[in-house]
């Protein structure tokens, strides 16, 4: 975010899973095991996975309060 609120031009609001990986600090295989079986929320664009970034931040929140 720049200082006025507004968002970077540079920042991405859709994260291809390598993009997630890279963001969480772990493999493609592992984001890949969050989408199919621990519901981390994605969509399919032209055979591709992407995951909207403010999903992502919110199941990752979800989960820390499950966990806790």
């Amino acid at each position: 975010m720049d200082k006025l609120g507004g968002v970077a031009p540079t920042q991405k609001f859709v994260l291809s899973v390598a993009d997630v990986a890279e963001h969480l600090g772990v493999c493609r295989q592992t984001v890949y095991n969050y989408i199919y079986f621990e519901g981390m929320p994605s969509i399919k664009v032209r055979g591709m996975r992407r995951v909207y970034l403010d999903f992502l931040h919110t199941w990752l929140k979800e989960r820390e309060q499950v966990l806790a």
